[in-house]
């Protein structure tokens, strides 16, 4: 059965917000894509007090200069599509009031008939926390854990009724409603988050950087969802940070989803052998503008499902 391939939606600065988004979703809805995607990240500090992902020195993206709501983003995909899943990849919970965040993924959800994905985590920049956290990084689990919960009564039925340390829901109708149950995805990057992955998500949100190395993850997965005597399926969407070029990338360093269209395809077809059921293929980064960006993004599903993925 083939793979579920998914596409990030145009959020950096070389794109229009308000043209490019319709566009490019409306174009990987009908090329087959099955569902679209945005991440999150706030401001562009300089001088950063650390570098991307918190590896000293790896300095931030120039892209990551202007990057789109993430919520806006997909309500404006939302309205030129039926069929392809919205999802977060992910949303960075403590920047968030964990009720106002529950709200606006539910409306959302009820206003695109049940295709909301909620994939969530905790984040990496000190900056960006300084700026917009809710609470110290140092508590940022536990802002996860109380996102979990009040979105869960919040998602539920009414009267909702919840205290927490930074939320206080006297019982009380809160609407809309989800069209259906929001499936949450967090990640498995430490035995705390695994541990909160298998007791209390719907699917996992790895990314891809090497087809070895995901078949590894996937594994630790799979064990400590048994060993916590999980019964229910776990869902996987593997990021793919892809890095786009014109001409075959012919260095010697060449990194997976590195390269042309081929190359990218290549690197595909060798993940999806891990068994991860769906990638989420995100190429704006390199690509110019959303003409380039259709264009690409059509190859690659093109050219995947030619070669059986």
């Amino acid at each position: 059965m083939p793979v579920k391939l998914g596409l990030g939606l145009p959020q950096m600065k070389q794109y229009d917000l308000g043209r490019d988004v319709a566009t490019v979703a409306h174009a990987a809805e009908d090329t087959g894509y099955e569902s679209l995607w945005v991440f999150e990240r706030i401001i562009f500090p300089e001088p950063a007090t650390q570098g991307l992902y918190g590896v000293p020195g790896l300095p931030w993206p120039d892209q990551y200069r202007s990057v789109a709501d993430p919520l806006v983003t997909l309500t404006l995909a939302a309205a030129v599509t039926e069929r392809a899943r919205l999802g977060t990849s992910v949303l960075v919970a403590p920047l968030h009031i964990p009720f106002q965040l529950a709200r606006s993924l539910a409306s959302l959800d009820a206003a695109s008939g049940g295709r909301v994905v909620a994939g969530l985590g905790t984040g990496w920049s000190l900056d960006e926390y300084a700026a917009a956290s809710v609470a110290p990084f140092e508590k940022r689990g536990a802002v996860l854990d109380e996102l979990l919960d009040v979105c869960a009564a919040v998602w539920g039925p009414d009267p909702v009724s919840y205290q927490g340390e930074l939320t206080t829901i006297a019982p009380s109708e809160v609407g809309p409603k989800p069209a259906r149950p929001i499936p949450v995805y967090l990640p498995a990057n430490s035995r705390r988050a695994t541990r909160r992955l298998v007791e209390r998500a719907d699917g996992w949100m790895p990314v891809a950087m090497g087809a070895e190395q995901l078949a590894e993850q996937w594994r630790k997965v799979r064990d400590a969802a048994a060993e916590s005597g999980r019964e229910r399926p776990l869902d996987v969407c593997a990021r793919v940070n892809a890095q786009y070029t014109a001409k075959p990338y012919e260095g010697d360093d060449r990194r997976p989803f590195q390269g042309n269209v081929a190359q990218i395809v290549e690197d595909l077809v060798a993940h999806v052998e891990t068994g991860v059921p769906e990638f989420l293929i995100d190429l704006q980064s390199t690509t110019h503008d959303a003409a380039e960006l259709v264009d690409v993004a059509t190859e690659v599903y093109v050219t995947a499902r030619a070669a059986g993925v």
